[in-house]
C-alpha cells in the first residue's frame, strides 16, 4: 500500500537551501533545509508532550509560518493537524474543540483572551503560544530545547487521515471534516498538473491557513513540489499589490476571493503594480461577478474560477486560462482526480445542460465526517459524494454552479449558514419567527439579512440584534440588514419560502 511522504524532509535533502517559506510580518526567511529543522524540533517537542499517531493538534492562528511549522510537524509524527478559525467565538469553538480532542493547542498571542475563555470551556491538556513573528515566546523556547526529528517517525498508508477542517452544517451544528494523506497528495498533483505549480513556482497566500482554500489550494502543493510560499499575516490590498511588485519575490501563484480582487482593484496603488509575473490568478469560495473579471482582463489579468469544498480537499475543478474571459461564469472542468456527475431529483443523472445536485467521487474526496454517522449516511451514496450544490455541465465539460441546494451564502470567503443565526435570533423575547438569506453586498460578496416577524407588543431593531449576536457570533455570521414583516411566506407543509425572500428582499432593500 503506498505510504505517505514527508515532503519537507524530501526536499530538505534534494534541495536544502531552497527558499521554502517567507513571512512578511516578522520578515523570516526559511530555506528548506531551515524549515526541515524547525519542523523535526517541533515534532519532537509534540512527542514529549505525548502526542500519538492519530492524536489531534490544533492550531488557533493568524497566518504564519509557524502555521506551516505545526502542520508538517503534526504529519511527521502520525498526528492529525487541527484548523481552528479564529473568527469564532469562545462558545462557538467550544463544541468544535471538545468534538475534535486536541492533545495540544497552539495559540498566537493575539488570541490570548479567547484562549482564556477557551480552557473553561474545554479540557485541552497542552497550549503552546506564539506571536507567529519569531519572538521570545513559549513555541520558541520549545523548539530550542528540542533536538529535531529528521523525517517521519511512524510509516501511514495514504488512507490515514492526516488533518480536521471544521465546516458548520445547515443545523448550524459544525462537522469535522475528515482529510486524509491521499487527498492532499492528489490536490498537489491536481495544482501541477493544472495550474503549473512546480519548485520555480512562488505562491503568495493571504487567504487565512484554517481554511482548505488557504491552505491547500496552492501553499501545500507549492511545499509539495518544492517551490516557495510568502504568508500575509492578513489580507491588506496595499501591502499585497507591493507584494506583486517587487521582482524579487516573483509570486506566480496567488489565490483570493471575489471581494479580494475587488479590494485589490479598487486600491490607489493598483495602477502602478506589475502583474506580469503572476501566472495564476485563481478565485474561489463564491461566483466572481462578470465586471470584475473583464476589469482584471483589461488589465491584463486572467482571474481563474474554481470550484472546491473543504470535502474535496479545495480540488474539484477549474477554469482554463485560456477560456477567461470567454466562459465567464464558469467553474471550469472537472480536474483529473475528481470525476462529477449531475444527479435529478430521481436518482438519475441528468443530460448535458440540465440543473440538478453535483455528485463527485474520487482521491480528492473525504472519507466522511468526524464523530457523524448520520451525515455520513446523508452525504455518500454508493460512493458518491453529495456536494448540496445545485449544478449544470454542458455538452464540452463545463461546471456552472448555479445555487445551493442549502440555504447557506458565503460572505467575505466564509460560509454562513442561516440555521445558526436564527436560532441565535430565535433567542431574542421580541422574535416571532425569523428566516435569515444572503444579501448582495459591494465589499462581502454577500452578507446576512433577517427577516423578522416581532411578537405583538414588542419593538425590535437592528441595535438589539448587534448587541444581541456580539458575543454570540462570529462578526462575518452577523446580520448587516433588518427587515420586518408580519409574517413569513410558506408553503402549505409549513417550509419557510426562501427562495422567494431572496427574490424580493434585495429589491425592496434596493441591494444589486
Amino acid at each position: 500500500m503506498p505510504q505517505a511522504v514527508d515532503w519537507i524532509a524530501h526536499h530538505a535533502r534534494v534541495t536544502p537551501q531552497a527558499l521554502a517559506q517567507v513571512d512578511l510580518a516578522s520578515g523570516r526567511r526559511f530555506t528548506y533545509r531551515e524549515m526541515n529543522d524547525r519542523v523535526g524540533r517541533l515534532a519532537a517537542h509534540l512527542i514529549s508532550l505525548g502526542v500519538c499517531p492519530g492524536d489531534r493538534v490544533g492550531f488557533l492562528a493568524m497566518n504564519s509560518t509557524d502555521i506551516m511549522e505545526a502542520v508538517f510537524a503534526t504529519w511527521r509524527i502520525g498526528a492529525v493537524s487541527l484548523a481552528l478559525n479564529f473568527r469564532l467565538t469562545a462558545p462557538e469553538l467550544e463544541f468544535i474543540v471538545n468534538d475534535a480532542g486536541p492533545k495540544v493547542l497552539v495559540i498566537d498571542q493575539d488570541f490570548a483572551e479567547l484562549a482564556s475563555e477557551l480552557r473553561e470551556l474545554t479540557d485541552v491538556p497542552h497550549w503552546l503560544s506564539t506571536d507567529g513573528r519569531g519572538g521570545q515566546t513559549p513555541y520558541e523556547d520549545a523548539l530550542a530545547a528540542a533536538t529535531p526529528l529528521a523525517g517521519k517517525t511512524v510509516r501511514q498508508p495514504l488512507s490515514d487521515q492526516c488533518m480536521l477542517m471544521y465546516s458548520s452544517g445547515t443545523t448550524g451544528r459544525p462537522k469535522g471534516v475528515i482529510i486524509s494523506h491521499e487527498m492532499m497528495l492528489y490536490s498537489a498533483v491536481h495544482a501541477m498538473a493544472f495550474a503549473g505549480v512546480n519548485a520555480d513556482k512562488v505562491n503568495f497566500a493571504v487567504m487565512p491557513l484554517f481554511h482548505i482554500g488557504g491552505l491547500n489550494v496552492f501553499t501545500c502543493p507549492v511545499l509539495y513540489a518544492g517551490g516557495a510560499t510568502i504568508i500575509q499575516r492578513s489580507f491588506e490590498p496595499g501591502a499585497a499589490l507591493d507584494v506583486f511588485n517587487d521582482p524579487a519575490l516573483g509570486v506566480t501563484h496567488f489565490l483570493g476571493v471575489p471581494a479580494i480582487y475587488n479590494a485589490l482593484k479598487l486600491h490607489p496603488k493598483n495602477g502602478e503594480t506589475d502583474f506580469s509575473r503572476l501566472e495564476c490568478a485563481l478565485a474561489g469560495a463564491e461566483a466572481v461577478p462578470d465586471a470584475i473579471v473583464h476589469w482584471w482582463h483589461e488589465r491584463g489579468l486572467k482571474i481563474q474560477e474554481g470550484y472546491g469544498m473543504t470535502e474535496t480537499a479545495a480540488s474539484s475543478c477549474m477554469l482554463p486560462r485560456d477560456d477567461v474571459p470567454a466562459r465567464v461564469g464558469s467553474a471550469g472542468k472537472a480536474l483529473m482526480h475528481c470525476e462529477m456527475k449531475i444527479m435529478g431529483e430521481d436518482r438519475q443523472e441528468a443530460a448535458p445542460g440540465e440543473l440538478g445536485e453535483l455528485w463527485m467521487r474520487g482521491p480528492v474526496i473525504t472519507p466522511g465526517y468526524w464523530n457523524r454517522p448520520d451525515a455520513n449516511e446523508e452525504s455518500f451514496v454508493e460512493g458518491w459524494f453529495r456536494s448540496g450544490d445545485i449544478a449544470k455541465i454542458d455538452a464540452e465539460g463545463y461546471v456552472y454552479i448555479e445555487d445551493r441546494l442549502k440555504d447557506m451564502y458565503i460572505s467575505g470567503g466564509e460560509n454562513v449558514y442561516p440555521a445558526e443565526v436564527e436560532n441565535v435570533l430565535y433567542e431574542l423575547d421580541a422574535v416571532a419567527e425569523v428566516a435569515v438569506i444572503g444579501v448582495p453586498d459591494s465589499q462581502w460578496g454577500e452578507v446576512g439579512c433577517a427577516i423578522i416577524a416581532v411578537k405583538e407588543g414588542h419593538e425590535l431593531n437592528m441595535a438589539d440584534i448587534a448587541a444581541h449576536c456580539e458575543t454570540r457570533l462570529a462578526k462575518f455570521k452577523r446580520p448587516a440588514h433588518m427587515t420586518l414583516t408580519t409574517a413569513l411566506p410558506r408553503n402549505a407543509t409549513g417550509k419557510v419560502l426562501k427562495f422567494e425572500l431572496r427574490k424580493s428582499v434585495p429589491e425592496q432593500l434596493d441591494l444589486k
